[in-house]
């Protein structure tokens, strides 16, 4: 699984040998932790997979008698929105690959200790299709779930027919797929529910009262959410007639909040001994157009629809080198994985562009979650949060 080239470049392009010693000086590059830290989380200076991690044998021919001037044959544009898990004690991610064509696809990539060296797999995965096949996929969520299979649940997307003659009318539904070895990948179904439309769609990793949990994304139409926004969750009988029943919203849109326009999950939920911690995306519409943010809440461990805590505002906003790629001003978050130290990695893209860390704990991620202000709504609410700090503050004086 190791994607470094051989170093004989005999037979290869004349431009091979180049290529390879700047590609093993990108993958072999350490990474370190930004100074600044608000305790919460630390950056990483460096991304930890571009398009420049893909391997060199995907993008170019190396046949001289085939390619004699050594030109790049498939380009490749961004790598973002991962699926995570921890694997053989390997860091993985499940890849969102986006070529230069615009079409998406999924490639496992691993490091030894998660926040550097990430290497592709041999060959991105070769997704079994459905008798409808995708135009496009992405953003797949990785859940290892109790019932002993690894899920992969992504975006699928497919041209509108009730459409024809709009290009850009098309139909987003959740892709299910599950696996033992993350290499052979059964396909199941896509999901079937009332929604006209659903993204962001994530497998709870545990049974509730013997039923599949997923957590939804309903909307009315492709990008427009409509008017059902919000995290909804819903209930599986058997994920190979994944038919959702009792689907409901959960966490809500909210006028003027950081969710106030789309609210989605991210990845799976971490079940801490205080509830399950999740993390979400919030979008609200500026006169720079639409801003991402990341923020956490908390639901019942008794009972998984409720939510129990909810901090104001974003917990992680796109710094400026991170506003800058393909979907300006974007964070989005589709994995995390938590170590048995309580560690936990977070892995997010920034601009549909590139995936970068940082890394918590546990512990100060559900801190938090339960001791920071909720949203009260108003201006003169969230000074009084700020009043009650300074008096709190004060006493200790």
């Amino acid at each position: 699984m190791d994607s470094k080239l051989p170093n004989n470049s005999n037979n290869k392009i004349p431009n091979y040998q180049s290529l390879l010693e700047k590609y093993n000086e990108l993958i072999d590059k350490t990474n370190v932790p930004l100074d600044f830290s608000n305790g919460i989380f630390d950056r990483y200076k460096n991304p930890v997979i571009t398009a420049a991690h893909s391997p060199i044998n995907w993008r170019y021919d190396l046949n001289p008698d085939t390619n004699p001037l050594g030109l790049e044959r498939i380009g490749i544009n961004s790598t973002f929105n991962p699926g995570a898990i921890k694997w053989k004690g390997k860091y993985v991610l499940a890849v969102r690959v986006e070529g230069n064509d615009r079409k998406s696809f999924f490639a496992m990539a691993e490091s030894p200790n998660g926040i550097d060296n990430f290497k592709f797999w041999e060959k991105p995965i070769v997704l079994p299709q459905t008798e409808d096949p995708e135009t496009n996929v992405y953003d797949m969520r990785l859940t290892a779930h109790e019932d002993g299979w690894i899920y992969g649940v992504f975006c699928t997307e497919r041209k509108d027919k009730r459409k024809p003659q709009v290009p850009t009318a098309a139909i987003a539904n959740a892709g299910i797929i599950r696996t033992k070895d993350l290499i052979n990948w059964e396909r199941l179904p896509d999901l079937i529910s009332n929604s006209r439309q659903q993204r962001n769609v994530v497998l709870h990793p545990e049974f509730v009262e013997g039923k599949y949990a997923l957590y939804t994304r309903p909307q009315d139409d492709f990008i427009e959410v409509g008017q059902s926004g919000g995290i909804a969750l819903g209930y599986v009988r058997d994920m190979r007639n994944p038919i959702l029943e009792d689907e409901k919203i959960i966490n809500q849109n909210i006028y003027h909040t950081i969710y106030e326009m789309k609210n989605g999950l991210g990845p799976a939920p971490l079940k801490t001994d205080e509830g399950w911690l999740h993390m979400a995306h919030g979008v609200r519409n500026t006169a720079g157009g639409l801003r991402y943010t990341l923020y956490l809440f908390m639901t019942s461990l008794e009972d998984i629809s409720k939510v129990i805590y909810q901090p104001a505002g974003y917990f992680m906003a796109p710094n400026y080198e991170e506003t800058v790629g393909d979907v300006p001003n974007v964070l989005f978050c589709s994995a995390w994985i938590k170590d048995n130290d309580g560690k936990v990695f977070i892995y997010y893209a920034s601009s549909d562009t590139r995936t970068h860390v940082a890394v918590s704990t546990v512990e100060k991620l559900v801190d938090y979650t339960k001791n920071s202000p909720r949203d009260e709504f108003t201006s003169a609410d969230s000074v009084n949060n700020i009043l009650n700090q300074i008096q709190k503050n004060k006493e200790l004086e």
